[in-house]
């Protein structure tokens, strides 16, 4: 739930671009990509007006224990992408991925991040440039998922 409410925040404009997973980039990809690309979903769902199409189990995205990705119906444009890693992936590896933390004063003109908590007090990193917003399981080390948005609607 607590991701659902802070992505709901970052998810106030459609207009830019976004970092692609897996070949599918949000504001760009349509519906029929996903599907071209992953195959018949596990689920398919529609939750506050959007289309949630789901990858688990034996039809998990290699590399996932899950995969979800948000299709405007209007549109057929993906707007976000959901993703829980299979592996255990932890703080360096996303920093040696990513970006560093951001420093005080201007910002850089390489990507990097923010570091946010949610409301139930768990970090997340927020890389503004790269429309991406990484959450950590309670232990704060490891991450518990990835959500690829546009680059305008992570500001």
């Amino acid at each position: 739930m607590r991701t659902l409410v802070i992505a709901a925040v970052l998810m106030t404009s459609l207009a830019a671009h976004a970092k692609p997973w897996q070949g599918i980039e949000p504001g760009v990809s349509k519906r029929d990509e996903i599907v071209q690309k992953f195959g018949e979903p596990s689920r398919v769902v529609t939750s506050e007006g959007k289309e949630i199409i789901a990858y688990f189990g034996k039809e998990a995205v290699k590399g996932t224990h899950q995969a979800q990705f948000r299709v405007d119906p209007g549109t057929k444009l993906v707007e976000r992408i959901d993703v829980f890693p299979g592996p255990v992936i932890d703080k360096d590896t996303i920093e040696n991925s990513y970006g560093p933390a951001c420093p005080s004063g201007p910002a850089p003109a390489s990507p990097c991040y923010l570091k946010k908590l949610t409301d139930d007090f768990r970090t997340y990193y927020l890389y503004p440039k790269l429309g991406l917003a990484i959450f950590f399981n309670e232990d704060g080390k490891t991450v518990q998922s990835f959500i690829f948005t546009t680059l305008k609607a992570a500001k």
